[in-house]
């Protein structure tokens, strides 16, 4: 069984956190993001999956290398212009070997599911489908193209954005192509699958089914994404094989956390790390050789590789670029970001959205 993994973006979004590396890459629940999708896909029963590369390319050989550690084996192609979904996946197709009626499993590289790939597999299969969307229902879909289905399962229609949307059914960004499919998308050219590949196979009256279900599933474009997304696995809200023993906390062999310290809600504290006394981080990102001084408090935040907070620091819906020094009581808030390397040592510092 095969899968292509989209990881191209540039995740802009993200920044600073993505300045010098990938989206998928970022660390979530003690590994790169892309880790935990790997290792579904993996238990799914896929054993060969293509990197669809762009931004910062070498960065995921570098750490993946075959795929060997993770039971599947791994390739990488990558785009030197962009090419959309649909391009994208085609850009890749050279690397399959599945024959043309099997199927191929396509996840978008920022998306955290905790769906049934197998059933969505067995859906796709049974109903001799050209392709099958996972779906999910959300309360408010006026942000998100909807997709509706009938009665049988299958899709209708692909509508855009709209103050009124048809449906709360939305693209949940993974796909089950049959082979045929792909090797049918425009080679080196911009396609999108959602606004061509897919409204196309409707026209032709070739079935597209939805597979829909409420299971636990999250857009990770934007740093509140991330730290909610790395909290969720920790504390095995979302499923991962990644995550061997869910808790409070994930707290590297070499971290150093003080006995008064507070890790709790979901917190990942990476290698190399301390807490200090009295410190609280609560359902946070602490990056490998940061230091969080004595009495700090870091609340669903990201901080950087080799970052130091000084004491009694408060730093709530914050990000911290790698190497930056805050100086002690500091305050951060709601959105503040804080670039690579920056130096904040006035005393009481305050950055925030609020108003």
């Amino acid at each position: 069984m095969e899968a292509i993994v989209l990881v191209g973006g540039l995740g802009t979004r993200l920044r600073p956190l993505t300045l010098d590396i990938p989206k998928p890459m970022l660390p979530v629940a003690g590994v790169p993001f892309l880790t935990h999708q790997l290792a579904r896909l993996a238990a799914a029963g896929v054993d060969h999956v293509v990197l669809a590369t762009s931004y910062r390319a070498e960065v995921f050989k570098a750490h993946f290398g075959d795929g060997a550690a993770l039971g599947v084996r791994v390739d990488y192609v990558t785009e030197t212009e962009p090419l959309g979904t649909g391009g994208g996946i085609r850009n890749v197709a050279s690397m399959l070997t599945s024959g043309p009626t099997e199927p191929i499993v396509v996840l978008n590289g920022d998306v955290l599911s905790g769906h049934d790939i197998a059933a969505q597999l067995k859906l796709h299969e049974d109903g001799g489908a050209a392709a099958t969307l996972h779906l999910v229902r959300v309360d408010d879909p006026r942000a998100f193209g909807s997709v509706p289905t009938d009665d049988s399962g299958r899709v209708t229609a692909f509508v855009e954005k709209s103050p009124e949307p048809v449906s709360d059914q939305i693209n949940a960004g993974c796909y089950v192509f049959r082979r045929s499919v792909i090797d049918g998308i425009p080679a080196a050219e911009v396609v999108s699958v959602e606004r061509s590949t897919f409204p196309q196979l409707l026209a032709a009256g070739e079935p597209v089914l939805g597979y829909v279900d409420n299971a636990y599933w999250l857009d990770v474009g934007n740093p509140a994404a991330i730290v909610q997304a790395s909290a969720d696995l920790v504390r095995g809200v979302a499923p991962s094989p990644a995550v061997a023993a869910p808790g409070e906390a994930l707290v590297a062999p070499t971290a150093e956390v003080h006995e008064s310290a507070s890790v709790h809600g979901g917190s990942a504290v990476a290698d190399g790390a301390r807490i200090g006394a009295g410190a609280v981080v609560d359902a946070s990102i602490v990056g490998s050789g940061a230091r969080i001084g004595d009495g700090a408090e870091i609340v669903r935040s990201v901080i950087g590789t080799d970052v130091m907070v000084g004491a009694d620091c408060r730093l709530v819906d914050v990000v911290v670029g790698a190497g930056a020094r805050l100086g002690a009581r500091n305050e951060l808030l709601h959105g503040a970001r804080v670039w690579p390397g920056v130096e904040l040592r006035d005393v009481a510092v305050r950055f925030s959205t609020d108003a």
